[in-house]
């Protein structure tokens, strides 16, 4: 494992190893040297400012990023001002997102021209498209280093290589096979983690782009996920997040196929390990076996992501999704009987081309029977390289407009009652942090994933702690340490 690695005991004066993840640590050794001369000049520390937008996939990934940047000698701060170094992790699952990290780009600029010597690397999904590497070849020649989704692994070579050439190092791969195990992670909490599972996506939903810049499904081996839990745990964490685009399609591409629920029985043998979270589930790929291990497991927690996008099976159709209202029905009465206190969450897009009224009900009438705990809705928009973007019928923007605040008022009204159900008892809650709202007061987050506020000491944070939940707030509870 990475840690068990001496970077003083690489050879940096031969060429470079070709076995990965060797050449990386011989690169880190060689960019570590680089970091300590310029440091010493500078009389301090480099620093590293680290932007990460979108999903929980980019958060990890920019814990990935931010290890090898440790290891190299960077320290991290949140003053972009005084940072040496500028790493945008970009997201482009919406084209306002582009369009931001275009408009941050100028204010880089700015900076750059005060303090030449800063570097900036853009990484991330939107690097993935080739229109935008194009613009930042032509428009943003200010910009160092320029990286996307499949390679994070090389950023101390990426950076390297632009101090030995003096010129913008552009590394974008179509796509990759291989997964890079064993390199350094910067954790953002100490008592929990998100563990990779399995990255890209095989879906194709008209309206997403991620598997255009995430690339096709490949699982990581079991062994390799089970060692980096065991060594998680064996540092303190005691919640994992099992993360992949649609988790419930792992493992099959896998010389060796196993379900995802197979692996959750091994993730639930780790001792030690008190909670396991997973996301995301396609309702497609959401098997019996993993009902039944969800309603035998003693770790993983009774909340389950499960994205409808829209009610209508007709829409549904237009979308990709491949399952209908009624399957999706089905399957949320069949994990509610098996796990009767799970809460269910989901996503909801208003809007999509070719929605109608009459299709908008439907929705409306999913939302009233499954009764979720919270939704993420969205208003459809266009992302262009989608076969959803050059669709006919596209919806009118006030007609979108009130069906997404009549959905909104249904979603709130029914989330406030779900999550009131629970008040007046004791919950076993993860203590998350110190709560920013009010003096005394922490944050911890029950196995459902609601949120509860109670008086505490910040010595109890990373515990799992009883609480009683005394009043509801709608979205999140008061309650009393018991």
């Amino acid at each position: 494992m990475f840690h068990q690695i001496d970077l003083d005991q690489i050879d940096i004066s031969t060429v470079p190893p070709l076995e990965e993840p060797e050449r990386q640590y011989y690169f880190m050794a060689k960019m570590r040297e680089v970091v300590q001369s310029e440091a010493k000049r500078l009389g301090r520390p480099l620093r590293v400012f680290n932007l990460v937008v979108g999903c929980q996939m980019n958060a990890k990934d920019s814990e990935k990023l931010l290890g090898i940047l440790k290891e190299i000698g960077y320290v991290e701060t949140e003053q972009e001002e005084q940072a040496d170094l500028v790493v945008y992790n970009t997201c482009t699952v919406r084209e306002n997102a582009n369009q931001k990290v275009y408009g941050r780009l100028g204010y880089l600029k700015r900076l750059k021209q005060v303090n030449p010597s800063m570097q900036i690397v853009l990484c991330g999904c939107m690097m993935q498209e080739p229109n935008v590497v194009a613009t930042i070849k032509k428009s943003y020649h200010f910009v160092d280093v320029v990286f996307g989704t499949h390679n994070i692994f090389k950023l101390a070579e990426l950076l390297y290589t632009r101090q030995e050439s003096g010129s913008m190092v552009i590394d974008i791969w179509e796509g990759t096979k291989d997964i890079v195990e064993d390199l350094p992670t910067q954790r953002k909490y100490a008592f929990k983690s998100g563990v990779n599972i399995m990255f890209g996506c095989n879906n194709f939903c008209t309206y997403c782009i991620v598997p255009y810049v995430r690339g096709r499904e490949r699982s990581r081996d079991p062994e390799e996920i089970i060692k980096e839990i065991r060594e998680l745990v064996a540092d303190g964490v005691v919640e994992v997040m099992l993360l992949g685009q649609n988790v419930n399609s792992y493992g099959k591409t896998l010389a060796q196929p196993i379900s995802f629920a197979q692996l959750l029985r091994r993730v639930e043998q780790v001792e030690g390990l008190k909670r396991i979270r997973f996301m995301t589930s396609h309702p497609k790929d959401l098997s019996d076996e993993l009902i039944e291990v969800m309603s035998q497991s003693k770790k993983i927690c009774r909340h389950l992501h499960l994205p409808l996008q829209s009610g209508s099976s007709r829409i549904l159709e237009r979308m990709n999704r491949h399952y209908t209202k009624e399957q999706y029905l089905e399957l949320a009465d069949k994990i509610r009987r098996a796990v009767p206190d799970i809460s269910l969450t989901t996503d909801i897009i208003v809007g999509f081309p070719g929605e109608t009224e009459e299709d908008f009900q439907e929705t409306l009438d999913v939302v009233r029977k499954v009764r979720y705990d919270s939704a993420f809705t969205f208003i459809y928009s266009k992302r262009t390289g989608t076969p959803a973007a050059a669709m006919e019928d596209q919806v009118p923007e006030d007609v979108v407009k009130d069906r997404f605040s009549r959905l909104l008022k249904e979603v709130q009204q029914i989330s406030a009652e779900m999550s009131s159900r629970d008040t007046g008892n004791v919950v076993e809650v993860l203590v998350e942090g110190i709560n920013e709202h009010r003096d005394g007061y922490l944050d911890g987050r029950m196995s459902n994933n609601n949120l509860v506020h109670f008086k505490g000491d910040p010595s109890l944070i990373g515990s799992l702690i009883p609480v009683r939940l005394d009043e509801s707030k709608g979205f999140y509870y008061m309650g009393t340490e018991v």
